[in-house]
């Protein structure tokens, strides 16, 4: 979805509705992102809502409203990061978690798998994965939203991909009949 850059101009100069309008938007994106990090709803609301906050305090710094997305989505990550740090969480996967997450993969068992690769890889690799493959987000915004080269974040979801293809391989049958 295209952002309405007259609204967030409007935002950005002090329009209180016009940034409770451009929030609204993107709540759904933002909880399935912090949700996505935390792993829990409560933690994913107080992400949530530091983000919210955060975007209400600091949207008259937004230099680009091209960006408001982008600007919104970093302001989240980082808000998730912070609190898996504060907590020193170890992240669980549950069965909302495999209920939410869209995959082409079809028993539980596999998503299971999945998803448990997913959450071993390093913090780098499962940002860009999630980011790519749950929000729907390109190489480029992904880069913006890191705030690194967009060189760097290819490399980062192609070597994430390996590592998956490498924890799950002889693991199914289809894997285990292939000709070497």
């Amino acid at each position: 979805m295209m952002v309405n850059e007259k609204k967030v101009n409007q935002a950005i100069t002090g329009d209180r509705d016009a940034l409770l309008f451009l929030l609204n938007q993107e709540k759904d994106k933002l909880y399935r992102t912090a949700y996505s990090y935390v792993q829990n709803k409560e933690d994913a609301l107080d992400v949530f809502q530091q983000t919210v906050l955060l975007a209400i305090e600091s949207i008259h710094q937004l230099r680009e409203p091209k960006y408001f997305t982008t600007w919104l989505m970093k302001i989240c990550i980082n808000a998730s990061l912070h609190v898996l740090h504060k907590q020193k969480n170890v992240i669980l996967i549950d069965e909302l978690k495999l209920q939410t997450f869209s995959t082409e993969i079809a028993t539980s068992d596999e998503k299971l798998d999945l998803l448990d690769a997913i959450y071993r890889l390093d913090e780098k690799y499962k940002t860009v994965l999630l980011l790519k493959y749950y929000e729907d987000l390109t190489f480029e915004q992904i880069a913006q939203v890191l705030d690194e080269p967009i060189g760097t974040v290819k490399s980062n979801g192609k070597r994430a991909l390996e590592k998956i293809k490498r924890a799950l391989k002889g693991v199914y049958i289809d894997e285990r009949t292939k000709p070497i």
